[in-house]
Parts: C-alpha cells; structure tokens; sequence
C-alpha cells in the first residue's frame, strides 16, 4: 500500500500543464467547463479534449494538487491585481513560505508575460502626471513607451512645454531598454511598479510609438512638439511627420474617401473646422459637396462669429478622428505625406 501511495505522488508531480488542465475542467463539470471553452481558441479546445479523452480515473491527491494549485494562481493574480507582484510575492511568501511564493509568481509571471509598470498602466493620468513629471525626460520617455498610447498622450499634452519635444524624441529614438535599468527606474518609483517577468530586453518605443501618441494629443501640443523637434533634429520631424495624418492632410484623400468623411460630419462642425485652414483645403471639401450643399457651409462659416482657435483645433481632431477610424476599419484608404502608396 505504501508502495502503491508513493507510486501516486510521483505520478502527481509528473503532471504537465495540459494534463492538469484537462484535470480541472473534468473537477469542474460538464457545464462550467463548456463556458471555458467558449474563450479559448479552436486548437487549445482540441488539445484539452484530446487531454481529457486520455484521462482514466483521475486520483483524488491528483485532483486536490491541482485545485490547489489553481487556487494559489488565482490568489496570486489577485494581489498583482490590486498591488504589484512585489506585492503578491510579500502576502504569499507569509502565507505560503518564500520558496512557494518565488514559484507561484515565475509560473504566473511566465504565463502572463507580466510587462514593466504594470502598476503604473492602472493609475489615473492626472495622478500619473504628478507623480513622474519632476523625473528626467528619459524616465518620462520610458514610461510613457510602456503605456497605452491614449492614456500616454494625455500625459505628453499636460507636460510642461519645455519637456514635451524632448520627451517626444526620447520615445521616437528609444529601442531597447536592459531590464536593468527597468528595474532600476521601478525602484526609484518607489515600488509601486511591477518588477520584469523575464530576463529578456523588452522593446518599446520607437516612432511608430510617438506617431501614435501625438495622433491623439491636442492638435496645438502636437504642432508645438513637431515645430521643436524640427529645430532640434529635422531628420527625425520629417519621418514622424510622414507617418502622422492631420487635418490639413485631407487635401490627399481622393473624393470618395472624402464623400465618406463628410457623410459622418455634422455640417456645423466642419464649419467650424474650416476656419481658418487653406484655401486648398475648403476647396477639396466644396468640391465633394453637392453645389446647395457647399452654398450652406458657406453661409454657415461666414455667419458663424468668431470662434476660439482651441475649439477650432478640437474640432478638427474629431474630424481626423473619424477619418482614421474609416481608415482602420478599411473604408478609405490614407496616404500619408510624402508617400506614394499603391493601392491595388
């Protein structure tokens, strides 16, 4: 019998990931286990039922050390949740030992591909903006690589002026950041931020980055940040600008693209937004306009009054907002400036 026990603990710690899996959903029923499926992809559905024909009877210790097992991820994930994983690591190393917390966390954190300030990502940005905006612009840089682009640029736009280009360039030139300095820019955050998964380089940055930040910054931050950038590195402005779409580039889209824009703008709107552009631009939208159509507009931009150059500015960006969502959706085609893009 002992023979036979100790047959089964060895069987239990040879237990592979898929077969621990197949193990819970066969704990978990029919019906729980079918939920599960409907969000994992067709292959990982044909592995675990594959997994699942193959078990016999599943060992209550089997089943118990997987349910354990579950349940410390699932507690461990919830302390990243809410704190960090120096957090998580801290709560389970005095519940559960240092050597099991260490274990729990490299399985969770490999699975997760837990990504640098991933505390930092859940902050609001006016909060955020008090907290890093006294750091040094490659700090800054750093940060703002790591976040998603909308809630970056919030926090590009309510820098001060004298930071914000060099910010800007500091991204558009980053490329590799060693997890040693990542870690070392976590520390002086006091610990707030989680702590590298991995010991591979993490790329982040780039101008691809910055284009899509500055694409949802005001327009009056984004013409700031080009008009420094092309006094202090011209080469650089020019490749941001030629993957940026603004609204004066409207003028490049062809006029079924333009007939779909104006479709989804309100007329008092693109008044608005017609304000003092070039004559070339209101010419592109009069022409793609039916002749009563372009008389209103017309009527509408003369009589309007005057209008605060901020209004104007943020009503053009809906309206550049609308023209990347058709271009994103596939509706139109953009070609940015300077470029020749074929369209077949």
């Amino acid at each position: 019998m002992a023979k036979a026990e100790a047959g089964k603990k060895k069987i239990s710690k040879e237990l592979t990931g898929r077969q621990k899996a197949a193990i819970f959903l066969v704990t978990l029923g029919s019906e729980i286990s079918s939920e599960i499926f409907n969000h994992l992809r067709e292959d990982e559905i044909e592995t675990l039922t594959f997994e699942i024909a193959r078990l016999d009877n599943v060992e209550p210790d089997d089943r118990d050390r997987v349910l354990m097992e579950f349940k410390e991820l699932m507690m461990a994930q919830d302390f990243i949740t809410s704190g960090g994983i120096d957090y998580a690591r801290e709560l389970l190393e005095k519940s559960l030992g240092s050597q099991k917390a260490v274990d729990i966390i490299n399985r969770l954190t490999s699975s997760l591909q837990v990504r640098p300030f991933d505390f930092i990502r859940r902050t609001d940005p006016a909060h955020l903006l008090n907290f890093i905006q006294q750091e040094h612009p490659q700090t800054i840089a750093l940060i703002l690589a790591y976040l998603e682009p909308a809630k970056a640029s919030i926090i590009l736009g309510s820098l001060p002026h004298e930071i914000q280009s060099d910010v800007a360039k500091r991204i558009a030139t980053m490329d590799r950041t060693s997890p040693e300095v990542l870690r070392e820019v976590e520390r002086v955050l006091e610990k707030k931020l989680s702590t590298l998964s991995s010991e591979d380089f993490t790329a982040a940055g780039g101008v691809e980055n910055i284009v899509e930040i500055l694409n949802l910054v005001d327009r009056s931050t984004e013409k700031l940040i080009i008009e420094s950038l092309e006094e202090d590195d011209p080469e650089l402005a020019e490749d941001i600008k030629k993957r940026m779409f603004v609204f004066e580039d409207i003028v490049l889209l062809d006029d079924r693209a333009i007939q779909k824009v104006l479709r989804e703008v309100d007329t008092g709107e693109l008044a608005k937004a017609l304000r003092g552009v070039d004559a070339e631009v209101q010419d592109k939208i009069f022409k793609n306009m039916s002749k009563r159509a372009a008389a209103l507009l017309k009527e509408e931009m003369e009589y309007m009054g005057p209008i605060r150059l901020k209004d104007v500015e943020e009503t053009q960006q809906k309206i550049v907002s609308i023209i990347r969502k058709l271009e994103d959706s596939g509706e139109i085609v953009v070609a940015r400036s300077g470029e020749d893009e074929m369209v077949v």
